[in-house]
């Protein structure tokens, strides 16, 4: 194999997967390796994971229970108060569900055959990101994950769109169950119940929150709102808000565990809405209207194409890559594969310039294959295995499935290069060492991981490492590892 064809095994392992223990697995045609993992990601490994079904009837019965320890019986006497008795208990079980939702991402990506496709389907969880930092997500951003976005990962933009946006776990997180159209029948009863009480109405009306996330991080992006990035914006304030109004009535109760059935009729704002220009019916029709023109807008294949480019290929993508991805959305119609066939066949993304730094996520868990720790980590028989794991990514800067925002986490090496975070990557990396390093023979694995893309220093360093903790501490700090 010449050099520059080794040199694209070793890049498709590890810029477009999620790195390899062994360059052999990718075979000689890396695109075809790649190409043939597109379509729905794998189904997620794990125990006690919860459907949305049954994530729904979980919140559900955790709210009962909350409910029930505030109205106690007369004669239940205690240390701690029912309602704090209640919150501990409650909380446990969460932790609980968390945990096996966190484990299951890691270790379907720790050992998937199919790096190609997780690495997608963490692309696309972060582009329509759920978190557990709002309580109101909590128990159901893993059942988001399985149900929403892993089966559509490379079918249309448009299901994926309707899916994330229409799923209990985004309704709940952006706060859409709680919004009500102004003119409303619930919020019209409310109105005439404050007015018997003469009191302020519960209610208050319209919540933007879905609608701005959908319309400025997951479709058109935030520069199509500002003057001076087009001949006009491409939406305003107007459209947010008469997007809003479709929305109403889009909500989820804690018993209905249909998803089909998210659309209460009551909540919702009567009358036909226009944005973007276009007028659209009331009803619950009108937001896959909404979101079909949204994913066919060229704005939108714009801003996901650049998206997908600053992910797999630099921070400041090439503008020729961006316009080749944003012409395959057009043509395919917001098809999802054509789009991805046409970042593996393109020339840019085969620089061999290692450009994008790996979040600590893809660090661990790329160290992870490498070091061929899979069943290791996950399956020593202890529920709690994969704790350490857990805790060393959040302590590196980022709790799985937790991002601080509904922007999902950064994918810009600023973002993760400062003096603490490197210094954790260091930490990290030395204690693993010390556990595993007499074991393994850094230098082999170092040329059978990364091949062509391993550096003469590199090289150099690990040959004088004073022994096999040293050696395998350099190699997972060494800039060829740490970048992709």
């Amino acid at each position: 194999m010449s050099n520059s064809a080794s040199m694209a095994v070793a890049i498709a392992a590890h810029r477009f997967g999620l790195g390899e223990a062994s360059l052999d697995s990718v075979g000689a045609d890396p695109q075809q390796w790649l190409a043939a993992q597109i379509g729905p990601a794998d189904a997620p490994l794990g125990d006690a994971l919860l459907n949305t079904a049954q994530a729904l009837a979980f919140v559900a019965a955790e709210r009962e229970e909350r409910r029930a320890a505030r109205n106690p019986p007369a004669a239940m006497t205690s240390a701690m108060t029912p309602e704090q008795a209640a919150a501990q208990a409650v909380g446990a079980r969460y932790r609980e569900v968390s945990f096996a939702d966190a484990r299951s991402r890691l270790l379907t990506a720790a050992t998937t055959t199919r790096p190609f496709a997780e690495r997608l389907h963490w692309f696309w969880a972060n582009h329509f990101t759920v978190s557990l930092v709002k309580g109101s997500a909590r128990g159901l951003v893993g059942a988001f994950e399985r149900d929403a976005i892993r089966p559509n990962i490379a079918g249309s933009f448009e299901q994926l769109l309707l899916a994330s946006t229409t799923h209990p776990a985004m309704l709940r997180y952006l706060d859409n169950f709680q919004s009500a159209g102004p003119n409303s029948p619930i919020v019209g009863r409310a109105a005439k119940r404050a007015a018997r009480m003469d009191e302020s109405p519960r209610l208050t009306g319209l919540n933007e929150n879905l609608a701005r996330e959908v319309l400025e991080l997951h479709t058109l992006g935030a520069e199509s709102a500002r003057v001076g990035n087009h001949a006009s914006p491409v939406y305003t304030q107007a459209d947010v808000i008469q997007f809003a109004r479709v929305l109403t009535g889009w909500r989820v109760g804690y018993q209905d565990t249909d998803p089909a059935r998210n659309f209460d009729p009551a909540w919702h704002e009567p009358g036909s809405k226009t944005l973007l220009g276009k007028t659209y019916p009331q009803g619950p029709d009108a937001l896959r209207m909404v979101l079909h023109d949204l994913a066919l807008h060229p704005a939108t294949a714009r801003f996901v194409a650049t998206k997908l480019a600053r992910h797999f290929v630099a921070d400041d993508p090439p503008p020729a890559l961006v316009e080749r991805l944003a012409a395959a959305w057009l043509r395919s119609g917001a098809q999802l594969a054509p789009v991805y066939r046409e970042l593996i066949a393109s020339p840019e993304a085969w620089n061999p310039q290692p450009l994008k730094l790996k979040t600590p996520e893809e660090f661990v868990i790329s160290s992870v294959r490498m070091l061929k720790l899979g069943p290791r980590v996950f399956d020593r028989g202890d529920a709690k295995s994969a704790a350490p794991l857990i805790a060393g990514i959040a302590t590196l800067g980022q709790r799985p499935q937790a991002a601080p925002s509904p922007a999902g986490w950064s994918d810009r090496a600023e973002d993760w290069l400062g003096p603490d975070a490197v210094w954790k990557r260091v930490e990290w990396s030395t204690r693993t060492a010390s556990r595993l390093g007499t074991s393994i023979d850094a230098r082999a694995l170092a040329a059978q991981s990364l091949g062509p893309l391993l550096s003469v220093d590199t090289q150099t360093q690990l040959d004088r490492a004073a022994d096999g903790p040293q050696a395998l501490a350099l190699l997972l700090m060494a800039p060829e590892f740490q970048r992709r």
